[in-house]
């Protein structure tokens, strides 16, 4: 069965993905897979240690519903591009589901994945600090969160928005339940029928 893949690594911004993993596996009833670039332990910034899965360079593309990328501050440094730019272009190539949110989306800039395709980010300028040679300004869309296709990107500040978009591009719940789930989290309007 194909599942969804989260890269991890030493400072991941934990709370970006928590809604939308919690959400793929209750809601959306699809098995979680956590990647990190080797097999070592890695711990988050709010200081969860987690033990990946597999390693990058074991993730084969056939097997991918929807890879995602959470934020951290290692996105603005140096990081091991060549294997994970390639993945995500293959990923790109055959058209399935990614997502990134914070300052992942300079991972999916620099990767080519957003050449064409409406996308956000923490903000236009970010993205033109922090990727040599943007030129997606005509693209960018000054929104919580954007899906375009196949890809997902969200602001640090859209996780709500990141997870409500997931669901929507996966087709995994209807869009009654993701509808009434965005309200609930969003808002804390509490579905009566649920009461």
């Amino acid at each position: 069965m194909k599942k969804a893949y989260v890269l991890l690594f030493d400072g991941y911004a934990d709370w970006e993905i928590g809604y939308v993993l919690a959400e793929l596996r209750r809601i959306g009833n699809l098995p979680v897979a956590t990647v990190g670039f080797t097999d070592a332990p890695v711990v988050s910034m709010g200081g969860l240690t987690v033990t990946p899965d597999t390693t990058l360079a074991a993730v084969v593309p056939d097997d991918v519903r929807l890879f995602i990328l959470p934020g951290g501050t290692l996105w603005e440094q140096a990081y091991p591009a060549e294997a994970l730019h390639a993945l995500l272009q293959a990923l790109d190539r055959q058209a399935v589901p990614l997502a990134a949110i914070c300052a992942a989306t300079t991972v999916f800039a620099k990767a080519g994945v957003l050449n064409g395709k409406k996308h956000t980010s923490n903000a236009l300028k970010y993205l033109q600090e922090h990727v040599p040679g943007y030129q997606g300004d005509k693209d960018y869309v000054d929104e919580l969160a954007v899906t375009d296709g196949h890809v997902t990107t969200a602001s640090g500040l859209g996780s709500v928005e990141f997870t409500r978009n997931i669901l929507e591009a996966l087709a995994i719940v209807t869009p009654q339940l993701r509808d009434l789930w965005y309200r609930a989290f969003k808002y804390g309007d509490y579905p009566k029928e649920f009461g």
